[in-house]
């Protein structure tokens, strides 16, 4: 692939993760217009963002398999059209179960971005740039957090124009995709040479005996990194009013502090990993982002709280790196199958994290829960440090099997 390619790959992929992001921050933010115009309950709502979290975790299945089968770029394409127009539909619904249904299937094309991007990046960009491209990209995340943050301002309590605008707008990316990013030159030459139809790509090869320890540790590793980001994520603001003190007044600045800390720890642990290593990095970021949460329980320092939520963000940064790093275990035949498996079915899981929290909170304390958040970054870092050193088959044989592949590392 040229380099003009690459970076309209770049280009593309950050435009198409800053739209997937708004699309699920939205949701978060007109709940309580939702609940208030149709009469629903906390429960039914809460279903809503559930369904969502359930679609994005079924996603890894279908959108993996549907990009190792039919090519990178129509399933970025494809993902991009079904959460942008679901969206559009969902602003014209009432009734509760459809909206439901809605934003799971939306899911199914939300989750699927991270994961066709991820192996878009590995098989367009150098070994030595990887972790940092992949990274920038999922920085575009927070600054879509920022631009739903500001279309929520504007345009609540219309929550259903704010969907249907939302929705049209991904219109954008999906123009930028079709007419200036290539397929990816890799999965061309995979396919040309195993075939499209004899050798259609099965789930169960990525639980075969040769990447089944991958498959099973990198999805334990992404659950418990999901679990506790979700929860931290959902119970931290409720924490910090309710137990600490802040203004609601003064969450606006933490949030924008949050966004923006991220965004630069993406970006800077995506140079790091690149020098180092992205497991070990990974297992830094981890350890680092468990002890941030920590100092929000035991701080006697409230003014300091809100750049402590700057530098926990900064340190949040394992979306990015397991992007890269998941990516580089699995052979092209089956790479968006095996890495979107891994991440997006801790994002289902991701969907109990807010009810665990809340048990926990009911029981004990807010504080406790932050602390079990705290525990679970430790354990996704314990399984990391048990998966392989630099593994990487993106630059092996295309001809090889599955099998082969699977037993092949580049250093």
């Amino acid at each position: 692939m040229t380099g003009i390619s690459k970076w309209h790959v770049l280009i593309g992929g950050f435009i198409a993760y800053l739209f997937d992001a708004m699309e699920i921050i939205l949701l978060t933010l007109a709940l309580p217009v939702i609940r208030q115009d149709l009469g629903f309950s906390l429960h039914e709502v809460g279903a809503l963002a559930s369904a969502t979290l359930l679609g994005i975790g079924v996603s890894g299945v279908t959108t993996g398999w549907y990009s190792d089968n039919f090519g990178r770029r129509n399933a970025l394409i494809a993902s991009l059209a079904i959460f942008g127009a679901l969206t559009c539909v969902f602003a014209f619904a009432h009734d509760l179960y459809v909206m439901a249904g809605l934003r799971f299937l939306s899911g199914l094309g939300l989750g699927g971005v991270w994961t066709i991007l991820s192996a878009y990046i590995v098989e367009t960009w150098p070994p030595k740039q990887r972790a940092r491209a992949i990274s920038f990209v999922i920085s575009a995340f927070p600054v879509g957090a920022i631009a739903a943050a500001l279309a929520a301002k504007f345009m609540l309590p219309e929550w259903r124009l704010m969907f249907f605008v939302s929705g049209a707008s991904v219109i954008l990316p999906i123009i930028y995709v079709y007419f200036l990013i290539p397929e990816s030159p890799a999965w061309k030459a995979q396919r040309d040479t195993q075939g499209t139809i004899a050798q259609r790509i099965s789930v169960s090869e990525i639980f075969s005996p040769e990447l089944l320890r991958y498959t099973l540790l990198g999805s334990l590793a992404a659950s418990f990194a999901l679990l506790g980001s979700w929860g931290v994520s959902t119970w931290l603001p409720t924490y910090l009013i309710q137990d600490r003190g802040l203004s609601l007044a003064s969450m606006t600045s933490f949030m924008a502090v949050l966004h923006l800390g991220n965004f630069f720890g993406l970006n800077v642990f995506g140079f790091i990993a690149d020098r180092i290593g992205k497991r070990l990095t990974i297992v830094i970021s981890l350890l680092l982002t468990s002890t941030m949460a920590l100092v929000y329980v035991y701080t006697t320092q409230t003014q300091l709280l809100i750049w402590i939520g700057a530098g926990y963000a900064f340190f949040m940064v394992f979306a990015g790196l397991f992007g890269s790093y998941f990516s580089e275990m699995y052979p092209i035949r089956v790479r968006t199958l095996g890495a979107g498996f891994c991440f997006n079915v801790g994002r289902g899981l991701a969907a109990f994290a807010p009810v665990l929290l809340s048990g926990i909170a009911s029981f004990y304390s807010l504080a406790a829960g932050l602390m079990v958040c705290a525990g679970f970054y430790v354990i996704s870092a314990l399984f990391v440090i048990s998966m392989p050193r630099n593994k990487t088959v993106s630059e092996v044989s295309t001809q090889a099997s599955t099998a082969d592949i699977g037993k092949q590392a580049i250093g």
